[in-house]
């Protein structure tokens, strides 16, 4: 699975829709972050996620943008 950092996911997700893209499930928020998975045209499963910088940047070994 491949994973890509974004910005305002929300929207993305929007536009996203409105481009037929595959969404295989619904957003998760938790702490750290905001996630949820799209299908590529290939069918490969891709992962998008808005950190919540504060909180992951508390997590021991966390990488920051």
């Amino acid at each position: 699975m491949i994973n890509y950092w974004v910005e305002n996911l929300e929207e993305l997700v929007k536009q996203l829709r409105a481009d037929s893209v595959t969404i295989t499930d619904k957003m998760e928020v938790v702490s750290y972050g905001k996630f949820i998975h799209i299908m590529d045209p290939e069918g490969n499963k891709i992962e998008l996620w808005e950190p919540n910088d504060v909180e992951y940047g508390k997590i021991p070994g966390s990488v920051t943008k």
